[in-house]
């Protein structure tokens, strides 16, 4: 065995345990959460309640909260029924042991899966973002911020083999840092405290953390890992390929709620979406809610095409590879973990 399958394996073996006791704890999701003759009435039509998994909760995925709150899933018959994973592999795990039917999570979960060539495998049916959405915060900044300024400094950063910690990598590389430290060990929902008692000299954060850090004085924005890597299939809709054969019309209902959604907030304000994401946020104001929708629109983060195409799967994959968590001869075909006619047709009708 080379040294890049002894890396990727515990990615995969994790995903696999974490299955296997999600399954322990929880009824199917697939089989008890879409029998649409329990389900309440809207209109007189029955509504289907869809059991979902968020990666993390971010302003990052605000077109999905903007789906629920201006009632694009229900007015597509649909009811989600949301929780937090923290994490792809996490989310991945829910989508294999039927205690979710839609995860929202790297593609890269997609990879992994097929490539254990088990009963079950997942397909992406929407790509929701264009490129990463962290943003790298420095306690004691130079100025001007000059990536080298990270020789010989901690990062905190996510667990290892996440889009955000392989973008860090990818970016880190890039700029010629060798000498940083990228501090990985520690969970999602503790970085932000880890960092705030003292742990790194920088860390990698999503909003609205970026700019609650910014405005409590602890930490400044140098550097967007989105604007630094460029185009980056981070976030994707997934569902098991069982799911999917099973509830086309679920899937595509689902899609063509989450582009409304995003439609609406390209013709939106930023201070009318914050409205919107408020509920969804306690205890972040509505001024901080508008500014990280400003700088996630500024630098297009959501994805005009929800298609995941060809180029965007290579560009995933290269950077697998290089990151040491995927083999080179096990890359996948496109067609092995893609569907693309439920976003095909969601743009289409939508437009």
């Amino acid at each position: 065995m080379n040294k890049m399958k002894k890396i990727s394996g515990p990615m995969v073996a994790c995903i696999t345990a974490l299955s296997l006791m999600l399954t322990a704890c929880g009824n199917s999701a697939q089989t008890t959460s879409t029998k649409e003759a329990a389900a309440p009435k809207q209109d007189g039509k029955k509504i289907v309640e869809v059991h979902f998994s968020e990666v993390i909760r971010s302003i990052f995925y605000a077109p999905h909260y903007i789906a629920m709150e201006k009632g694009f899933f229900r007015d597509e018959g649909l009811k989600v029924d949301m929780m937090t994973s923290q994490g792809s592999d996490k989310g991945a795990a829910a989508l294999l042991s039927g205690t979710a039917d839609i995860s929202l999570v790297g593609p890269e979960s997609a990879v992994f899966i097929f490539n254990q060539h088990g009963k079950q495998s997942l397909k992406v049916f929407y790509q929701l973002t264009a490129t990463d959405g962290s943003f790298l915060m420095a306690r004691n900044p130079k100025t001007p911020f000059q990536w080298s300024d990270l020789n010989g400094q901690a990062v905190v950063s996510w667990r290892p083999g996440s889009s955000p910690e392989m973008v860090m990598s990818q970016v880190l590389k890039k700029n010629q840092v060798r000498k940083s430290k990228l501090i990985t060990n520690i969970a999602s929902p503790a970085m932000v405290g880890a960092f705030e008692s003292g742990k790194g000299e920088y860390i990698q954060v999503y909003e609205p953390l970026a700019s609650m850090l910014e405005q409590s004085g602890k930490a400044r924005l140098v550097a967007s890992m989105g604007k630094a890597i460029g185009s980056y299939p981070e976030t994707s809709y997934v569902a098991t390929d069982e799911f999917i054969k099973k509830n086309p019309e679920i899937i595509q209902k689902w899609s063509n709620a989450v582009y409304k959604a995003t439609q609406w907030l390209n013709e939106h304000s930023a201070e009318e979406a914050a409205a919107a994401l408020e509920p969804y946020f306690k205890g972040t104001s509505k001024e901080l809610i508008q500014k990280s929708v400003e700088r996630y629109a500024k630098q297009n983060s959501w994805a005009k095409n929800p298609v995941l195409d060809q180029a965007q799967l290579d560009t995933l994959q290269d950077i697998l590879v290089d990151s040491g968590v995927l083999p080179s001869d096990q890359k996948v075909k496109h067609e092995d973990i893609v569907e693309t006619t439920f976003a095909e047709k969601a743009v289409q009708e939508g437009n």
